[in-house]
């Protein structure tokens, strides 16, 4: 499918690939992983034709339809609905749509052969490329990544970064490309979107790349492994789990060989400088000395998984309660985000705030840091010192600082070799430590404002996407410190490894409720997905932490309700029914000798028939709609 023979590709002097090797077979699952700087990014832009490679080859059948979704296309700006935008996939398909239409209207004035000829060619055409069905296929793609229906008919211009990019991957998903490159597709994506997208990509039939640090994602979805490491493409079969095991595996028998070398080499050594100054010996010695020139050296392995070195320091504990919010109620304009909400957040609480988009997490979060106006009661408790982390405070960095005096001037009781290990755990080594801030990327400094906050003298940390901008290597570092911390957080965040290793409770809301549950991130989902349904009555906090949530029997009011459906469910069904033999009498109408013939009367009944399709295809969406709603009460 795709062949990459000795790419080399140089940035100045820096050879970002040398001599890679790489190929892509049809139907591969592949996740290309690496640190961040490896160059990931740059070898799909590489593939798609955007960088030339410096050397070597990069070879593909001519015809090879290539979707790639990349960082860049959150500048894509329209006044069109995302809809519109979703549906520009179809290029084909709506160019016949305008040009069938302007028939349509042709034909009204103008009754010849050749454009009645031209009408059916088209309506053939546009039917075999299943143009009637496009709308509903992006209104499912779009419902999926988290669009309401309301949603879909919104401009493009009025959502913010991350949902645009969604829009970007529906506009991609619906062009069904030969093969997917997906750079970081579930940046900004909430756990319901990321799951909707795993279960996509598992039945995609085509192949795919996907450059991720959501360690999860790859699991579910990848059945190869590609590292970009040292200039050069390591392949793996399985998942990301498997590559761990045939990693450690591989790494353990170079140790041996690199030991086994390195003695080779002293012994080698040591009968050199023996023998060298002997005039009887000095051949001998010169021939071993050029025998070692030459040796292909092992390399030893390197330290991929660096520990943290650390230990964080507050200069009081707090009291037993660091939170407790009371009759909470938020809204904003056409949304509810809480009513009457109570949560209490104890000593020691490692607490995961998940739910999709929209759902209020990050306003939560603000509550809880006291940076958001609401109703009711946010008690902070005795001696609690809070540092809020969320991206937005990118900005308040000091520009013209370099990354170690930012760190020394917010963290005065460390060392500067404490600071100095922990900038490393978060890639900036060496002389990265006296780079200006002006000059870094915007994931750099995320990087160094979230080692600001591990740094920090507090006691309770507020983290919004601590994950965000960091590679799988940081965010090991990450779970570390955060195991390590003695204090007390709340975290949201999309990263499903992150969660599963550092929360103990498990926050959501609900009904405009906080909810608890008291256990592991896997421990809820399994629960979860056994969850009938939410209690008809928001749970007591206290209630909660003493036992799990318990499933609730269907109400009186639900039985009515699946009543009311199921009566209208049938409605529909008689109505499409009629609209399907209407449907069919219209096509029949249509193949007489008949009507071809004639001219007026076939524009009239193509025109009946464009309407009563447009009214089968809607009454086909509403009887979905229902019984998706009816299996969600049933279940």
């Amino acid at each position: 499918m795709i062949s990459i023979n000795d790419l080399t590709f140089r940035i100045g002097s820096r050879a970002l690939y040398d001599e890679a090797n790489w190929h892509i077979k049809p139907g591969e699952r592949i996740g290309l992983i690496g640190a961040n700087g490896t160059g990931k990014s740059t070898l799909l832009k590489i593939i798609v034709g955007e960088y030339a490679p410096s050397e070597g080859t990069i070879s593909m059948s001519k015809d090879l339809k290539i979707g790639y979704l990349n960082q860049d296309l959150l500048s894509y700006d329209s006044h069109h609905s995302i809809l519109h935008v979703a549906m520009e996939a179809f290029e084909r398909q709506n160019r016949l749509h305008d040009e069938i239409e302007e028939l349509l209207k042709k034909i009204e004035t103008d009754y010849s052969e050749e454009v009645l000829n031209k009408l059916s060619d088209k309506q053939q055409e546009f039917e075999a490329l299943d143009g009637y069905n496009i709308e509903y296929r992006a209104n499912e793609i779009l419902a999926g990544l988290g669009f309401s229906a309301e949603d879909q008919h919104r401009p493009l211009n009025t959502f913010s970064g991350g949902w645009r990019m969604r829009v970007m991957l529906a506009k991609i998903l619906l062009q069904t490309p030969d093969i997917l490159l997906l750079d970081e597709p579930t940046n900004h994506m909430d756990l319901p979107s990321i799951k909707w997208l795993e279960s996509y990509l598992m039945s995609f039939e085509g192949a795919i790349v996907i450059v991720s640090h959501d360690r999860y994602f790859l699991d579910k979805v990848v059945n190869r492994i590609v590292e970009s490491r040292k200039g050069k493409l390591t392949p793996y079969a399985g998942n990301y789990t498997f590559y761990l095991e045939e990693k450690a595996l591989r790494g353990e028998i170079q140790k041996g060989e690199f030991k086994n070398q390195q003695a080779k080499i002293k012994q080698e050594e040591r009968l050199i400088e023996r023998f060298k100054a002997k005039a009887s010996k000095a051949k001998m010695a010169q021939s071993r000395m050029k025998a070692l020139d030459k040796m292909e050296r092992v390399e030893d392995v390197d330290d991929d998984n660096p520990t943290v070195n650390f230990k964080f320091k507050f200069s009081k504990p707090s009291g037993r309660h660091v939170i407790k919010i009371e009759d909470a109620y938020k809204s904003y304009p056409n949304i509810e985000i809480l009513r009457n909400a109570d949560g209490l957040i104890e000593k020691g609480d490692k607490i995961a705030l998940i739910g999709a988009n929209g759902k209020g997490k990050s306003t939560l979060l603000r509550i809880i840091a006291g940076a958001e106006a609401f109703d009711g009661t946010c008690e902070t408790g005795h001696n609690v010192t809070t540092t809020f982390f969320a991206q937005h405070q990118l900005e308040s960095l000091h520009l013209e600082n370099t990354i170690l005096e930012e760190l020394q001037a917010f963290a005065p009781k460390h060392t500067d070799t404490e600071l100095r290990g922990i900038l490393g755990c978060f890639l900036f080594t060496g002389d990265d430590v006296f780079k200006k801030i002006r000059v870094l990327s915007g994931g750099e400094k995320s990087r160094v404002a979230l080692a600001k906050s591990l740094t920090t003298d507090s006691n309770f940390l507020i983290l919004d996407e601590p994950t965000n901008h960091l590679d799988i290597q940081s965010v090991n570092i990450l779970i570390q410190a955060l195991q390590q911390y003695e204090g007390t957080f709340i975290a949201v965040s999309h990263d499903r490894y992150f969660l599963d290793n550092v929360a103990n409770k498990i926050w959501f809301i609900e009904n405009m409720d906080i909810k608890e549950y008291p256990g592991t991130y896997a421990e809820y989902e399994e629960w979860n997905s056994k969850r009938v349904q939410p209690a008809p009555t928001p749970i007591p906090m206290k209630a909660q932490k003493e036992e799990k949530p318990k499933i609730q029997e269907k109400p009186v009011s639900t039985q009515s309700q699946l009543k009311k459906l199921n009566d209208k469910l049938q409605n529909i069904e008689k109505e499409i029914a009629s609209l399907e033999a209407q449907v069919k009498a219209t096509e029949a109408e249509l193949a007489s000798d008949a009507v071809y013939g004639d001219q007026a009367k076939l524009a009239e009944i193509n025109k009946k028939y464009q309407a009563d399709k447009h009214l089968l295809d809607a009454a086909q969406k509403s009887w979905e709609a229902l019984a998706s709603e009816i299996m969600e009460l049933e279940s």
